[in-house]
């Protein structure tokens, strides 16, 4: 994944796919569930490291009031809102799958995809914890455990898929 135009192509491609996630969404408390998480994580398997390009455009695109993020919601108030830190770690989760996926043993891998999966749920639930003005244990409880089942799901189908495509 070396050149600009195939970078290019897959950072808008990815772009899109995450934002058509968001329109796929369960209304959950505190925060909806979503396919946004299966296409970061797919975007870290195709993309490896560049993958933090899509997933950072994607987050500039939802600041800038473009309705990408969860029901086509937009702006730095969603950011600033319970589900901004789920968005902000999609950026270092993109990051972790992408350098466990230039590895090709699945010993780095599948531990790649859960520790991207944790980095998502970890930053989601310590900006909650900030945001709404909860305790850290509190925050884990409403915006970490609801999450870890349905998002290890999406790291496993990110995985089976990703052994077809990459």
């Amino acid at each position: 994944m070396k050149r600009r135009p195939q970078i290019l192509a897959y950072s808008a491609t990815f772009i899109a796919l995450i934002a058509a996630g968001s329109w796929l969404s369960i209304p959950f408390f505190p925060v909806p569930l979503t396919l946004q998480t299966l296409f970061v994580l797919l975007s870290g398997i195709v993309m490896r490291r560049h993958a933090v390009l899509p997933v950072t455009l994607y987050i500039l695109l939802g600041a800038m009031n473009l309705p990408v993020f969860h029901n086509g919601t937009a702006g730095l108030g969603v950011l600033l809102g319970p589900t901004g830190g789920y968005l902000i770690g999609f950026i270092p989760a993109a990051l972790v799958v992408g350098l466990a996926y230039e590895r090709r043993q699945a010993r780095y891998r599948i531990p790649g995809l859960i520790a991207a999966t944790v980095t998502i749920l970890a930053a989601g639930a310590a900006w909650l914890a900030y945001s709404a003005a909860l305790s850290p244990f509190q925050a884990v409880l409403i915006g970490f455990v609801p999450f870890v089942v349905g998002d290890l799901v999406k790291a496993a189908a990110a995985y089976t898929i990703g052994k077809r495509v990459a």
